[in-house]
């Protein structure tokens, strides 16, 4: 037994229903602790799975949280090594999507692809992954 805890920082929600949704990223059979990845293309993300939400200067809606969560779970997958970095496309162009269909209008959806295709470049890298510390 240990008097000290080991976290991560950085997540501000955490997912109280499995989601699954269709990424069109295929050949892949990816099975982590909150991530599976089908050859299918299916991406199950279980209940618990934690994610930062919307990064940067963007506003936590509604309409962009199915969105963030699949984008981040597909970038934590690549930063893991579990994906090649070619996936980033992929992921972003779905963040975009389903921005889009959960209501957001095409402007912002447009902005918002374009600042993850041009700024979220380091988020996938595997130097990027949480950091773990102790406490006390």
């Amino acid at each position: 037994m240990t008097n000290f805890i080991e976290y991560k920082q950085g997540y501000k929600y955490q997912l109280s229903k499995d989601h699954a949704s269709n990424t069109g990223i295929t050949g892949y059979d990816v099975n982590t602790q909150y991530l599976r990845l089908l050859p299918s293309g299916i991406l199950y993300i279980d209940d618990g799975y934690a994610w930062d939400g919307p990064s940067g200067p963007a506003i936590d809606t509604s309409n962009f949280m199915r969105g963030s969560l699949v984008h981040d779970a597909i970038y934590q997958l690549i930063r893991d090594g579990h994906l090649p970095s070619s996936c980033r496309s992929e992921a972003d162009n779905l963040l975009r999507e389903h921005c889009m269909e959960d209501g957001m209008s095409w402007v912002r959806a447009w902005w918002v692809h374009k600042a993850v295709k041009y700024f979220a470049r380091k988020a996938a890298l595997p130097s990027r992954g949480r950091t773990i510390k102790k406490a006390p």
